[in-house]
């Protein structure tokens, strides 16, 4: 989904860079947009807003939305790979 960080590396050089924009832009867009909401408007206590959170104080909004976006995807997939439904369970690093 080209949420996952870009390398490069040449020589002594490796440079661990910005997001890879592979895959779908749409779909990036979307978990954007959606991790952007659970960082500024949600008032639900999930651990996922919590997480993102603590981010936002450490990194920076835009770092922590892209986070917060990538580990909704990996949730997604994991609710699609084994077809259950969400629990609001912890999530961890």
């Amino acid at each position: 989904m080209g949420l996952t960080t870009r390398r490069y590396q040449s020589g002594e050089i490796d440079y661990d860079g910005h997001i890879s924009r592979r895959g779908d832009s749409h779909l990036r867009g979307l978990l954007y947009e959606a991790a952007t909401v659970l960082l500024t408007r949600s008032r639900s206590e999930c651990d996922l807003c919590k997480w993102g959170l603590q981010l936002r104080e450490r990194l920076g909004f835009k770092r922590a939305a892209v986070a917060v976006a990538r580990k909704l995807a990996v949730i997604m997939h994991a609710m699609l790979s084994t077809g259950e439904p969400f629990r609001g369970a912890h999530v961890t690093d």
